[in-house]
Order: structure tokens, then sequence, then C-alpha cells
């Protein structure tokens, strides 16, 4: 059974998760480990309208907490280590389950603003 290519729908998804442009899926999308670069190489779409202010930041915290916290309860709860040891594993574990979750969600979150059109609120009189 052949592979089947990524519907239309998810294409774009698929390249903000691995960080290349949502139009063309070739171009990269960072010029540096989180800073959105200019525009796309290949197709030459603008990223000046790509916001993701603190979205990645949010849904990171939310569930890297969920996971580096519980195992930190679960090694407390079991083992009953001391306090700098658990401090000394999950501390640093934190940060990098952290930082490897932030360029791919703030990848989703540009290419979900680019499918969806969004764009900053506005009143309308």
């Amino acid at each position: 059974m052949a592979l089947q290519p990524p519907s239309h729908r998810s294409a774009g998804l698929i390249a903000g998760l691995r960080g290349r442009c949502p139009r063309c899926g070739e171009g990269k999308l960072f010029s540096g480990f989180i800073a959105l670069a200019p525009s796309c190489e290949s197709c030459g779409l603008d990223y000046s309208f790509a916001d993701s202010a603190d979205g990645p930041a949010i849904f990171i915290m939310l569930i890297a907490g969920f996971i580096v916290v519980g195992a930190a309860l679960l090694t407390d709860a079991y083992y009953e280590p001391p306090l700098l040891v658990l401090a000394a594993i999950f501390l640093p574990l934190m940060t990098i389950v952290s930082l490897g979750m932030i360029r791919p969600f703030k990848g989703i979150l540009i290419a979900s603003q680019f499918r969806y059109k969004a764009e900053q609120g506005t009143f309308e009189r």
C-alpha cells in the first residue's frame, strides 16, 4: 500500500510543524531558533501577518507542566528522593521539554493563522 500525500487541509499544519512555509511547504519559516523569517525564500509569502504572541507558550506550559510535574510527583511518591535530587532531575527536564516543543507549536499556530486568515480584531462602525 503506497503512502498517500497529506490532504490539502492538513498540508499547511504539517509544514508549520516542520518549520516550513504554510503556503508552499518548502521555504523556511524561521530565521533563528524561534525568530520568524521576514518572508518565504521559495514562494515569497510575507510573514508579517504572523503573530503567535503567547499562544505557544501557554500550550507548552500546560502540556509540559502536566507531564513533567506529574512525573516529579510520581517519582516523589514512589522513591521519596531528597528535594535537591528532584530539582536536579526535573528542572533541566522541564527546560528541555519546553524548548523542544516551542518551535513546532509556534509553527503550527502560524500555519493555522495563515490557513484561517486570522488577523487583528477590529470594531466596525
